[in-house]
């Protein structure tokens, strides 16, 4: 969590609710508002002009979304849709800032939220240059099990799908699963059931 929900709501905050499929925001609209996710799934993408979507990322429980753009005059160059039933705190973009100005504190906190997520983002552009599906799956497994600190082999659950995996991988589905069992020839994952431990 970015920001204490007690404080959001304190300072005029309310919470929606979204079905999956529901837009958040649109690409192309302005932002006014601060949203973060109290629980479920949101995907981050774009539409190309072939009809082709470009998946940014998959945020969840505790993640904000597109709170970059509040402090820019441009308008999104995102589409935020839930893919899960959502609860979703939100706040105008006054007094979010408003927030920000009293509490410099949570400015360095959203700075080093944004700072991760652009590193993620590099880190995903980067597997275009990878042909070995392994590598670009360990890159994957190794970066979101540092940041949420798990140290230990197969201490940490996979929080994607495996669609969700070959989305932000660049690899069809099949190639997820199959190399995904590989991983696990190799000791390198464990599968239980249909979850990936890491």
């Amino acid at each position: 969590m970015i920001i204490y929900e007690d404080l959001l709501f304190s300072r005029g905050a309310i919470l929606e609710k979204y079905d999956a499929a529901d837009i958040i925001f649109k690409e192309g609209t302005v932002a006014k508002y601060y949203f973060q996710i109290r629980y479920g799934t949101v995907k981050l993408n774009t539409f190309l002009e072939d009809g082709k979507e470009f998946v940014h990322g998959f945020p969840f429980d505790g993640h904000c979304i597109g709170e970059s753009y509040l402090f820019t005059d441009h308008y999104y160059a995102i589409n935020a849709i839930a893919i899960t039933e959502c609860e979703i705190i939100k706040i105008s973009k006054a007094k979010f800032l408003q927030i920000l100005l009293e509490k410099p504190d949570l400015m360095l906190e959203i700075n080093k939220y944004m700072a991760d997520r652009m590193h993620f983002r590099f880190m995903i552009s980067s597997f275009l240059a990878i042909s070995d599906p392994i590598v670009k799956l360990t890159k994957l497994f190794d970066h979101i099990k540092n940041y949420f600190g798990f140290e230990e082999t197969y201490s940490f659950l996979i929080p994607y799908t495996r669609q969700q995996i070959a989305t932000l991988t660049g690899l069809r589905v099949e190639t997820v699963i199959r190399y995904v069992k590989k991983m696990q020839e190799q000791e390198l994952v464990k599968i239980e059931s249909t979850k990936i431990y890491y």
